[in-house]
């Protein structure tokens, strides 16, 4: 009897994993959605808008966008942590909430690198630094000098606390000596706004969100934060060229599922998203707005991760910034 019992509770455990697999055998039967943790406007919606129909062909369903911006990220990112971890509700997250806040704020939601599965990073790009036209400054050098000489009189904002834009002009002010104040928004567009109507001085905004404006005349490039130059505004110099040497800040983009999302389907995600990111059409309008095209497998993702927490770790107990 008890050698009958043990062949039995062996079988359910197999058809128990049959079941669980074949739940997923026709992956995905219905629209899934990508939600981006802040207001349309900014990179991380330039981004998931350039992905997200071509993704959608690759695995035969539609893919809406559902924008929830707040707390620098959190919100929205939060909102995936507790969605059904069943591949239809994914993320477009970003260095943010996915890497600076563990050291902006004293309680997370949640833990980026435990509540979430990492499916691929899909972009990176630098910052770069915009004023409106008529600011009075051509180049960094102008903007230090400007900047001494008027302490807290300029205003650099940000898409929010924690964000690249927001430790760009940290770092900015910790390496050069400066007393820019930072304006906190809930997006990158919100910020542009209130630079083309005079609110604030500077903003170190995503070459996605900026490109636009750039091209158009109504905001004045400056400098790119990154180490090198980027290929979509190769003419600009770096800051670290511009008068302070090693200052390098850039802004990342990946796709995640919720934490337990069944690998077989975690895998048919990242192989549509690697034949999207293989697409020229694709990449040429990532390049042309400033995007350099990044692939990764899902444990090269959740590496670099690791590694991006620690580094800005770094760069707020640097900058002295306390959590909030």
């Amino acid at each position: 009897m008890m050698k009958s019992n043990k062949i039995w509770l062996a079988i359910a455990i197999l058809l128990l994993g049959l079941n669980s697999s074949s739940a997923f055998a026709d992956y995905p039967d219905r629209p899934i959605k990508l939600v981006v943790a802040y207001p349309p406007g900014g990179g991380t919606d330039i981004v998931a808008r350039l992905i997200a129909p071509e993704l959608g062909k690759q695995l035969g369903q539609n893919i809406t966008i559902e924008n929830r911006g707040g707390a620098s990220g959190n919100i929205g990112t939060d909102a995936v942590v507790h969605s059904p971890p069943n591949g239809y509700t994914l993320l477009m997250g970003n260095i943010g909430p996915n890497a600076i806040n563990v050291s902006i704020f004293k309680k997370m939601p949640y833990n980026p690198e435990k509540d979430l599965s990492p499916i691929a990073l899909v972009g990176i790009t630098p910052n770069v630094l915009i004023t409106a036209p008529d600011f009075p400054i051509k180049n960094i050098p102008d903007l230090i000098k400007l900047a001494k000489s008027q302490p807290g009189k300029i205003n650099f904002p940000s898409a929010g606390n924690g964000t690249s834009s927001h430790l760009s002009g940290v770092l900015m002010n910790s390496m050069a000596g400066l007393d820019m104040v930072h304006i906190p928004y809930k997006g990158g567009g919100l910020a542009i706004t209130d630079l083309l109507g005079g609110q604030v001085q500077v903003y170190f905004a995503t070459i996605p969100a900026a490109m636009p404006f750039i091209k158009s005349g109504k905001v004045k490039a400056i400098a790119v934060t990154s180490e090198q130059r980027s290929s979509a505004l190769s003419d600009l110099p770096t800051i670290a060229e511009s008068g302070i040497p090693g200052y390098s800040a850039s802004t990342w983009y990946g796709l995640y599922a919720p934490k337990g999302t069944p690998n077989e389907v975690i895998e048919q995600i990242h192989k549509a998203l690697m034949e999207v990111l293989k697409n020229p059409s694709v990449k040429e309008q990532m390049l042309q707005r400033g995007f350099e095209v990044a692939t990764t497998t899902p444990a090269q993702f959740a590496t670099f991760i690791h590694s991006e927490i620690a580094k800005w770790a770094k760069v707020v107990k640097i900058a002295g910034l306390e959590p909030e």
